[in-house]
């Protein structure tokens, strides 16, 4: 549910907000402790971030908004690749607000993954958009899941059942019960997350 904490979470991961207790490690290094710059450096060669309000540079097209990724890798995707695969090859040289909502999701994913990260960090990616544009992004990150790890906060279960190998449940700032996708939803172990998915919660 909303506030449950599932933004903030993606926040630390990503080492834009600090915890209030526990760590987050990344190959064996506690991400609280990083100066700003080995955390800015930590950002650049492991994570893509794609957030909710979709963060375009409005005076940039789609190219250059896609090569502000590119700048900050040392080994970047192909642009002509990612504008191919994301569908944006007719649009290069349009401004965001030329773009369709889920245009403009796609146009996040392509300036995530233009810096090669290792994990792709998704806060919401479908929350503003219409059920056609939400499949497309569906259909766009299970083909990226064969090559990237994907973390989602998402409140729509039937996304979560549908594109997730492995789910968490996040109740009032506590991560109740997670596990593969298909135990949770079909014998969760815990008796809130049951009621959640069943509708009688609260």
């Amino acid at each position: 549910p909303s506030g449950s904490g599932k933004s903030t979470l993606l926040n630390i991961i990503g080492g834009i907000d600090q915890p209030n207790s526990g760590t987050i490690m990344i190959q064996g290094k506690t991400i609280s402790t990083l100066k700003e710059k080995d955390l800015t450096h930590y950002r650049r060669k492991h994570l893509g971030y794609v957030f909710q309000m979709y963060n375009l540079i409005s005076h940039l097209n789609v190219e250059q908004n896609i090569d502000v990724g590119k700048y900050l890798s040392k080994n970047p995707l192909d642009k002509e690749e990612l504008l191919q695969t994301l569908g944006l090859k007719e649009h290069r040289y349009k401004q965001p607000n030329q773009l369709s909502g889920g245009q403009q999701q796609r146009l996040c994913i392509a300036r995530a993954l233009a810096v090669q990260p290792e994990v792709i960090l998704l806060d919401e990616p479908t929350s503003a958009l219409d059920p056609i544009s939400t499949l497309k992004i569906e259909e766009l990150l299970l083909q990226l899941k064969d090559q990237y790890t994907i973390a989602i906060v998402t409140h729509n279960m039937q996304q979560a059942s549908r594109i997730a190998d492995y789910t968490a449940f996040f109740l009032v700032g506590e991560m109740v019960e997670y596990g593969p996708t298909k135990d949770v939803f079909g014998m969760p172990k815990d008796k809130r997350t049951e009621d959640y998915i069943t509708g009688r919660f609260g």
